[in-house]
C-alpha cells in the first residue's frame, strides 16, 4: 500500500544500470532487458510510495544507459508522484545548453518532478568522446555549473566562458514547469567539492560508499559555511546521502545473499580501473559492520544507520543503490519493497 510522507525526510533509490554477470549463474542481461527492469523498479517504487528515483549516466558498454533524461522520461510515464533525478548527469562533458533543455522538458512531460544531480563522474571515458581534455577536469565542471545554473534563471541569456561557444541573447527553451529545476552536486569526498556546492547554492549530494560516516562531517560542516559566507539561505543548503543498499528480514541473511553480489560489483569496477582483486569476506563483513556506511541488514538495522546519520548531518533525503553487481531482479524488487514499507515508515516516524 502506498506510503504518505508528510516528515518532508525523502527517500528513494537510483541505478546506475551497470551490466555484470550474475556471479552465481553467470548470466549476463541485456541492454534492452535492463532497461525494462529499471523502468519496472521505478514504477514500483512509485506505486509503494518512495520520493525519488535517480539514474545515472555512462558511456560504457557494461552499462545501459548513457542518457539519464530519455530513460527518465519513460519513467515519468509510468509514474505519478516521484521526483525524477539523474545521479549523476557528468557535467565537465556535456553541453549545459543541451542538459538543461532535455531536463525541463522532462519536467514538462513529468509534471514538474525533474531534478539534476551533477557531478564530475568516477569515470573519464566521456572526456575523449565528447572532444575533451582531463586537463581541464575542474575547470569545466566549474564553467559548466555556473552557465547550468543561468540556463536555469534566464530564458534569454548572453554568456561567454572557455570551453564553450559564447550565447548572445539566447532563447533557452523549453522552460520547466515551475520556474527553476531544482540542481544538486554530487560529492564524492573532497573537500573542494563541498565548498564549490555551498558556494553555488545547490543541493549537496553526499557519495557515502564505505568507512565510518563520521568522516563525512567535516564535508557537510563545510558546506554549509560556503554557503552562508555567499548569502545563500538556509533552506537552498538541502543535503542527500546516497549509498550501496541490501535489505531482508535479518542482517545475517542481507549479508550471506549480498556478499557475492558486492564483491563482484567490486570486481569488475575495479578491473575497469586496473585493479583486479577481489573482495573477502572478511573484508565484506567489516564493510557491512555496525558502524560504517554500507546500508546492509535488516530493516531495523537501516532505520537504525539512516538515523544515526540524520543526527551527523541533519540531511533531508536517503538515496539507496539497490541494484548492484548482477542481482537478479526477484531481489531488486524484494529490496524496493522493504525500503518502502519497512524502513520509510519509521524513518519518517522518527524524523518530523
Amino acid at each position: 500500500m502506498k506510503q504518505g510522507n508528510s516528515s518532508g525526510f525523502e527517500i528513494g533509490v537510483y541505478t546506475l544500470a551497470d551490466i555484470g554477470p550474475d556471479p552465481l549463474t553467470g548470466h549476463t542481461v541485456s541492454a534492452k532487458q535492463r532497461v525494462e527492469e529499471i523502468i519496472d523498479a521505478a514504477q514500483l517504487a512509485d506505486e509503494l510510495g518512495l520520493d525519488v528515483f535517480g539514474i545515472g549516466e555512462h558511456h560504457r558498454l557494461d552499462y545501459a544507459v548513457s542518457s539519464p533524461a530519455v530513460v527518465l522520461a519513460a519513467i515519468a510515464y509510468a509514474t505519478n508522484r516521484m521526483k525524477l533525478t539523474s545521479t549523476t548527469s557528468v557535467l565537465s562533458t556535456l553541453d549545459p545548453v543541451r542538459l538543461f533543455e532535455d531536463f525541463a522538458t522532462l519536467d514538462l512531460v513529468s509534471n514538474g518532478r525533474a531534478e539534476i544531480l551533477a557531478g564530475r563522474g568516477a569515470f573519464i571515458e566521456s572526456f575523449p568522446l565528447f572532444g575533451y581534455s582531463t586537463n581541464d577536469y575542474d575547470e569545466l565542471f566549474t564553467e559548466h555549473m555556473d552557465l547550468l545554473l543561468q540556463l536555469n534563471k534566464n530564458e534569454r541569456l548572453t554568456w561567454s566562458g572557455e570551453f564553450r561557444p559564447p550565447l548572445n541573447n539566447a532563447e533557452i527553451s523549453p522552460r520547466p514547469l515551475h520556474d527553476q529545476i531544482p540542481i544538486w552536486i554530487g560529492v564524492g569526498g573532497t573537500p573542494e567539492s563541498a565548498v564549490r556546492a555551498g558556494r553555488f547554492g545547490v543541493g549537496m549530494a553526499l557519495a557515502i560508499l564505505g568507512g565510518n560516516p563520521r568522516r563525512f562531517k567535516p564535508l557537510v560542516d563545510l558546506y554549509r559555511q560556503a554557503g552562508r559566507e555567499a548569502g545563500h539561505s538556509p533552506e537552498a543548503l538541502k543535503i542527500g546521502v546516497t549509498g550501496h543498499a541490501y535489505i531482508a528480514e535479518t542482517t545475517q541473511q542481507a549479508k550471506d545473499e549480498f556478499y557475492p553480489y558486492y564483491s563482484n560489483y567490486w570486481y569488475y569496477v575495479n578491473r575497469q580501473r586496473g585493479f583486479g582483486t577481489k573482495m573477502s569476506r572478511a573484508e565484506f563483513e567489516q564493510m557491512a559492520a555496525p558502524d560504517t556506511a554500507l546500508f546492509v541488514g535488516s530493516p531495523e538495522q537501516i532505520v537504525e544507520k539512516v538515523l544515526q546519520q540524520h543526527e551527523l548531518f541533519g540531511h533531508s533525503r536517503f538515496l539507496a543503490q539497490v541494484d548492484i553487481g548482477g542481482l537478479p531482479f526477484s531481489k531488486v524488487v524484494k529490496n524496493i519493497e522493504l525500503l518502502a514499507t519497512e524502513i520509510a515508515p519509521k524513518i519518517r516516524k522518527a524524523i518530523k
